[in-house]
């Protein structure tokens, strides 16, 4: 998120002074790629760069070839494909193994479109054609962009494509899930990059205790939008938070009053105080964020979950699995920052719907979520192997 937000701060700079620039997108891969699908780079003329689409073994090719589109105005598209071209790909020292196909075009209207998703913090489905053939009706670097309201705005002249394309946009607004869709009609094939534009994380603070601080600084690199709630305005300022998206002085009991709880909000309680906590997870729990983190031992969450319940409280149990507490991933963290870096990294993989293990030992590809049949599969597979 904060690369693709970097990518879109510095694309606004350019459009303001009126310069040219290229834009190189990740449309395809196949087998193992540094990045994946929608990874960007936005190059300009004089051989700047932001962003990245691999791990730094493509970006000097893909300039080149943005060189020439950035003269012509022409998009293309470039394969590295180890299969196709591997004396290339060899000389290029790209180590993944795996193929990767990259859209080159001039800056135009889909980088303004992500800006307005992340800028106006909606989100929406951004379509383009990457590859033609036969006789349809459309064009490489062609765009489809479909907001939240269901407006479209549409590039593609073929009726029979663009009716599909709005179809599988529709879903991956409903699903959250960019894919990568092949469309075999009579007059020809088409491929496209059909993503889904998330704007950026919510994180809701709750204490501007000095342990706040690097909790801020990790999620700002992520490129989430920070809220910290507090009611002690000494702690809570704009010289200790100088990168917070917001700062909200209220009692913990006023605090639904200034504040959006969607279901895409993330919150962590770190107010150290009891019965502060108590009121916000008062608020919380029967609220549609996604995420509750509460800072310190398992006991006190209990014994706060005790009291609301004395006091009438009832909640469900997918209300409680929305709960976090103790906060943070088991990393042995000890130091504020250490324990920051344990709770942001927790929301990042419960956002991902991944349980935070160690890679090492994780079941099948790094980039794909694996079904609990597969894995059962598999585990299966490896019993009977190990006998």
């Amino acid at each position: 998120m904060k690369e693709l937000q970097d990518i879109v701060t510095d694309f606004l700079a350019l459009k303001s002074r009126g310069q040219i620039a290229g834009l190189a997108t990740v449309v395809k891969v196949k087998g193992s790629t540094y990045r994946r699908p929608g990874a960007r780079m936005l190059m300009t003329q004089d051989g700047c760069m932001t962003g990245s689409i691999s791990g730094g073994c493509l970006e000097s090719d893909v300039f080149e070839h943005a060189k020439q589109v950035m003269a012509s105005g022409e998009p293309t598209l470039v394969k590295y494909d180890p299969e196709v071209a591997e004396e290339i790909i060899w000389a290029l020292g790209l180590g993944c193994n795996g193929a990767v196909h990259v859209l080159i075009e001039r800056l135009d209207k889909q980088l303004t479109f992500i800006s307005e998703c992340l800028i106006n913090r909606h989100s929406g489905v951004l379509a383009t054609v990457f590859c033609v053939e036969g006789q349809l009706q459309a064009k490489v670097g062609n765009h489809l962009m479909l907001y939240p309201d269901k407006n479209i705005t549409n590039e593609i002249a073929d009726s029979i494509l663009t009716e599909a394309v709005i179809a599988d946009a529709q879903a991956t607004l409903q699903q959250q899930k960019s894919k990568v869709q092949t469309y075999q009609l009579a007059t020809g094939r088409a491929e496209v990059l059909i993503e889904f534009i998330q704007p950026p994380t919510p994180l809701l603070i709750f204490g501007a205790g000095q342990d706040a601080i690097p909790v801020l600084h990790f999620a700002k690199e992520l490129g989430w939008h920070v809220t910290v709630v507090d009611h002690r305005p000494t702690y809570l300022t704009q010289e200790k938070f100088p990168y917070a998206d917001s700062l909200i002085l209220t009692s913990a009991e006023a605090a639904y009053k200034h504040i959006l709880l969607e279901d895409s909000t993330v919150a962590i309680v770190m107010t150290h105080n009891y019965f502060h906590d108590r009121e916000l997870l008062k608020m919380l729990l029967p609220s549609a964020v996604r995420y509750i983190g509460v800072l310190g031992p398992k006991r006190r969450t209990v014994e706060l979950l005790e009291d609301l319940h004395a006091e009438g409280m009832v909640y469900t149990q997918e209300q409680l699995s929305r709960l976090y507490a103790p906060v943070g991933i088991d990393i042995g963290a000890d130091t504020p920052v250490e324990i920051a870096l344990s709770i942001v990294a927790e929301i990042q993989a419960v956002l991902t719907k991944r349980a935070g293990g160690l890679l090492r030992d994780r079941i099948g590809p790094i980039h794909h979520r694996i079904d609990e049949l597969d894995v059962q599969a598999i585990q299966s597979t490896q019993q009977r192997i190990s006998i």
